[in-house]
């Protein structure tokens, strides 16, 4: 049972999996692509609401080094992510990867984790949209009908439409092709970074100094309680993390992590890159760079314009210039934040059918998915598949409270990728490498630590919720994956299993 459930699967054999015509992704993405990918989804709903939550409850003007320390923490799995997906240059980014190094059962169980972090993301993005284009439209004078408006914080029967017709229509984008989606994610983002860059260089000349003292507070800047405590840790060692000080800024950090999801969507591109031993680094560390730089630099100017614990949470660069008497700003800024989160919603859904489509293709899901499209050389069928069923989850269902499975999961992929690098650095040696992850297995095991610290200032409610669907997961793999996956059929090549010393060589 032991050697059924470690099973690995050559790195060889998942790259000769790419060519089979049938199943084969058409490569058409550049490092540009890539990068450009990499900041269309990561910067999203974080820059533009996160800075006033965590500023106001945690961090004060300290928010930037919130930003920086999650950002440190993204780097350290960032690294790992570029050795693995220029590596295996294949579709499935951890799930993949997992595949090569750890075996099918831990494969399928960060597959799983996958699907549901893509799943839960899209549909929150795209009810936070629909958010800012009704608040658009209410500006205007056109009201949407309440039964066709978001539900969040409503008591009475609705449905979204909004937010379930940009599910919808980008999932017809992806259908067509992954160049298509790179030109219009290109211009997406090329407005959205606009609109970051005029609120840091408007917002700069606004700055009252008297704002960042203190700069790190030191007492609770709310008196309303601690709403980011963790259970969890109160539960697992009879302390909460404080809610202000040094130890803000690393709850802070655990809560702007969300703003950062995103980078690790661009190893799921792997096998449509040209060249992806070059630009697969180039894309993934590019992007993270970049967007870490904005998110400092965002929340320095916003908290030196209004002080922190005036800050709103709900729109808090918006409401800042309207502070400072620029209310023009703050429709400006809306009008952004609606057009950027339309690439993140697109970013998301594809990262999710790229995973969908490699566990099809592998067996663990039925093959019929794996077929891709004889025009436009995508995975049309999960594609499909998975953008209704989430325009319909962002249609019906309030996802505030499951936002944060979107974060663990994110940091349980980190993790499993970090083991990974470790694992077959010493199992296969041999591979070629076109970039190393630097100092393993240091660095990896660093990573995991920050990804556990993250994870465990997380609600207790996340992590029970996530044991849930896990559990979930366990029961489909037993029950189909097991025995329809092409490694039980014998229709790939198998490695020894790697859990416990043997990882084989072709």
């Amino acid at each position: 049972m032991s050697s059924t459930l470690f099973r690995t699967k050559k790195v060889e054999q998942s790259i000769l999996d790419t060519e089979e015509p049938e199943h084969a992704l058409r490569k058409s993405l550049s490092a540009l692509d890539l990068t450009v990918f990499g900041v269309g989804v990561i910067i999203g709903t974080g820059i533009f609401v996160l800075t006033g939550t965590v500023a106001k409850d945690n961090a004060g003007p300290a928010t930037a080094l919130a930003f920086v320390a999650a950002g440190i923490a993204c780097a350290l799995a960032a690294l790992c992510y570029a050795e693995f997906a220029s590596t295996v240059p294949v579709a499935g980014s951890a799930y993949t990867f997992s595949y090569a190094s750890l075996g099918e059962l831990p494969a399928w169980i960060i597959g799983w984790d996958l699907v549901l972090e893509f799943a839960l993301g899209t549909a929150v993005v795209a009810v936070g949209w629909s958010g800012y284009i009704q608040s658009l439209m209410d500006n205007a004078g056109w009201a949407m009908p309440t039964a066709l408006g978001s539900r969040e914080g409503a008591d009475a029967f609705g449905f979204d439409v909004l937010a379930a017709a940009l599910v919808l229509v980008l999932t017809g984008i992806l259908v067509v092709g992954m160049k298509l989606s790179a030109r219009i994610t290109s211009i997406v983002v090329a407005i959205k970074v606009t609109v970051v860059l005029v609120v840091i260089i408007a917002g700069a000349f606004l700055i009252n100094a008297d704002n960042y003292d203190p700069f790190i507070p030191k007492e609770k800047p709310v008196e309303a309680g601690a709403s980011l405590d963790s259970p969890l840790i109160q539960l697992m060692f009879g302390w909460a993390p404080s809610n202000f000080g040094v130890m803000g800024i690393f709850t802070a950090a655990s809560v702007v992590f969300f703003a950062f999801i995103g980078f690790d969507v661009v190893a799921t591109a792997a096998e449509e890159t040209k060249n992806p031993q070059r630009d697969m680094p180039r894309g993934i560390l590019g992007s993270l760079v970049i967007c870490t730089a904005l998110y400092v630099l965002v929340s320095i100017v916003v908290t030196g314009m209004q002080h922190y614990s005036e800050l709103s949470v709900d729109a808090p660069l918006a409401d800042a210039f309207k502070a400072t008497g620029h209310p023009w700003f703050a429709g400006f800024i809306s009008f952004g934040a609606a057009v950027g989160l339309t690439t993140v919603c697109m970013i998301l859904l594809l990262g999710q059918t790229r995973v969908f489509f490699a566990m099809s293709r592998d067996g663990l899901l039925p093959r019929f998915f794996s077929r891709v499209h004889p025009r436009f050389r995508t995975p049309h069928r999960p594609t499909i598949l998975l953008g209704v069923i989430i325009a319909v989850l962002a249609g019906f269902t309030p996802l505030t409270e499951l936002a944060a499975l979107v974060n663990i999961g994110t940091l349980f992929a980190f993790v499993v990728v970090a083991i990974g690098v470790i694992i077959l650095r010493r199992t296969r040696p041999d591979l070629p490498r076109a970039f190393r992850t630097p100092w393993v297995p240091a660095l990896p095991i660093l990573s995991i630590c920050a990804s556990l610290w993250l994870m465990i200032n997380l609600p207790a409610e996340t992590w029970v919720r996530f044991a849930i669907w896990m559990a979930a997961g366990f029961v489909v793999y037993f029950l189909y994956g097991r025995t329809h996956s092409r490694l039980a059929r014998g229709e790939a090549g198998e490695e020894q299993p790697s859990v416990g010393g043997g990882g084989g060589t072709p």
